[in-house]
């Protein structure tokens, strides 16, 4: 019988690690959220599009994906039901010694991608990286590691295919979804464009979208999440490809 090759780090066994780490393998660690996204996608939307995307890299490059953190922080979201968040400091911990103990392993070369974009998120995650890089700063193959969001490149497209307005659950994350588990759509959703304060610090922004949509998830459809997870992949590969330099 044939043996299926498995591009999860956690699949491997332990003589297939160590060589992996010998051969230089990337490691992509996709990371995700518990967070709400309108009444018609689900909770782990984050999570699912940040594995899906490292799979499809790890398809294309050869590199491995570590077992998914699905937890995130999630400040603007977290009084609606079902969001789930951890703290700051806790998200920079996890990270930290996840990040590190690859490095112990012998894996010097890693990429975070996170579906889950907020900014103290995105700080945390980048702080760890910071500390990690610091401390191996001196060694001879001192390592290297990218942090991004998979939104990094979504994004790119706002303005030019879709609404420059269009964000959490709106037309492209909820095309996305559809491409990726279309079993999970619980209906269309309903278009939402909240006028948020530019700089004021509020308790409860959820006040501005009780929708918990910001966009149009009224015109997505499958084949323009599949175009837009294909763009992706394509970006994050370059990235791969320049970490294995």
């Amino acid at each position: 019988m044939s043996k299926k090759k498995s591009f999860w780090f956690d699949e491997l066994s332990m003589p297939e690690a160590e060589q992996a780490a010998k051969d230089g393998k990337v490691v992509i660690i996709p990371c995700g959220s518990i967070e709400e996204h309108g009444d018609h996608l689900p909770l782990n939307t984050d999570s699912i599009q940040a594995e899906y995307v490292a799979l499809g890299v790890a398809k294309k490059t050869g590199c491995l994906v570590a077992p998914p953190l699905r937890y995130g922080l999630c400040n603007s979201t977290r009084n609606f039901p079902g969001t789930i968040t951890i703290s700051f400091d806790s998200l920079r911990s996890i990270m930290t010694d996840i990040l590190d103990d690859f490095i112990r392993n012998g894996f010097k070369r890693l990429l975070v991608i996170t579906g889950h974009a907020g900014g103290s998120h995105m700080t945390a995650i980048r702080l760890a990286a910071k500390s990690v890089i610091v401390k191996h700063m001196n060694e001879a193959d001192r390592p290297r590691i990218m942090i991004c969001s998979d939104y990094d490149f979504a994004f790119d497209l706002r303005g030019i295919e879709f609404d420059d307005r269009d964000s959490h659950a709106g037309t492209i994350e909820t095309s996305r979804v559809m491409a990726i588990r279309s079993d999970l759509i619980k209906g269309k959703g309903a278009p939402n464009f909240p006028n948020l304060p530019r700089f004021e610090v509020v308790p409860d922004p959820e006040r501005c979208f009780p929708s918990g949509v910001m966009g149009d998830p009224t015109v997505a459809s499958s084949e323009t999440g599949e175009k837009i997870n294909d763009y992706v992949i394509e970006q994050i590969v370059k990235l791969v490809k320049e970490l294995e330099q």
